[in-house]
């Protein structure tokens, strides 16, 4: 078993190659950096590139504050074509012609889709029913009524690439399916469509041009390169809350009471960043659901008090 590397701790942000899964991700970097605790924010699907958030020691607890973050998405869509996985991994289901349009059929369509809608859920996704992945029962030729969910598409851009080719980027909350977008859009051209590439650009406020690439994972690591962001920063979009020593104490001892001088929530279900003087992310504390007072929600490891951002 290789020896542990030095303990690190926060946000790695790799550009995952097409070809691999987010687990596979996962597994290259624990392995490359010699990490204990290890894991991925977002998963990407095998065909698709782009940034992989990975979590790395204390930087796992803060995931939960994270994944209701916006991500953004550029790809292609091919027209004329669906398949039972609703991207190009899957088989040909049906094959429909593609109706010459003008540029204002185009935009009506697209538009839409953007704002709040309602989508369903594909077969191939690991959303279970009754424990069972829905991918499983997809493989097994089994079909199930799924209820559609509201998601939020804040941005969604299209162009013609080709007469059977749309160029698109999209930006859009937790739970998206781009591979159902891709299909909706479709029918709403008059036709069908799958996706035929996707790359996840951002997440939240983190850019994959800021990214590390598995080939270049080793390297930056030993030139202290890495592109690691540290669990205070990674939350920067949460308010700060600078706390004295004695409720440091008090926190790190798991006691709430001193979260009573906190002040009140302003909000029902806020998170909030605990603070020492020195910027030391101490905790997460969270207002309870009617908002009438705080609580703990993760307590940061003492060894992290170096960190600063």
């Amino acid at each position: 078993m290789p020896e542990r590397g030095p303990e690190l701790h926060g946000l790695l942000l790799v550009d995952k190659p097409e070809g691999v899964t987010s687990a596979a991700v996962v597994a290259v970097v624990k392995r490359t950096l010699r990490q204990r605790k290890v894991g991925h924010l977002g998963t990407l699907d095998p065909f698709a590139t782009g940034l992989l958030p990975i979590c790395i020691g204390e930087g796992t607890k803060i995931a939960t504050f994270l994944a209701e973050d916006e991500k953004r998405y550029v790809g292609e869509i091919a027209l004329g074509t669906a398949t039972d996985t609703l991207d190009r991994t899957g088989t040909v289901v049906e094959e429909r012609p593609v109706p010459r349009l003008a540029p204002a059929d185009l935009s009506a369509a697209v538009a839409r889709l953007r704002g709040d809608i309602q989508q369903t859920p594909p077969m191939y996704s690991a959303l279970k029913r009754d424990g069972v992945p829905l991918y499983r029962l997809a493989r097994a030729g089994r079909t199930v009524a799924r209820a559609a969910r509201p998601v939020r598409i804040a941005a969604f851009d299209v162009a013609y690439l080709a007469a059977d080719r749309l160029g698109f980027a999209v930006t859009c909350s937790k739970g998206t399916y781009v591979r159902v977008l891709a299909q909706d859009l479709g029918r709403a051209l008059g036709t069908v469509a799958h996706l035929a590439a996707l790359r996840r650009t951002r997440c939240g406020p983190f850019d994959v041009r800021d990214a590390v690439t598995l080939d270049d994972l080793a390297r930056a690591a030993a030139e202290g390169a890495l592109p690691l962001v540290t669990p205070s920063a990674a939350l920067g979009t949460l308010r700060a809350v600078e706390i004295d020593s004695r409720a440091i104490a008090s926190i790190r001892r798991g006691q709430q009471r001193v979260l009573g001088t906190l002040g009140p929530p302003r909000e029902a279900g806020e998170a909030v960043r605990l603070a020492s003087a020195q910027g030391e992310l101490i905790a997460i504390a969270t207002a309870t659901p009617d908002g009438s007072r705080w609580q703990l929600a993760r307590v940061m490891a003492e060894h992290l008090r170096s960190e600063r951002g």
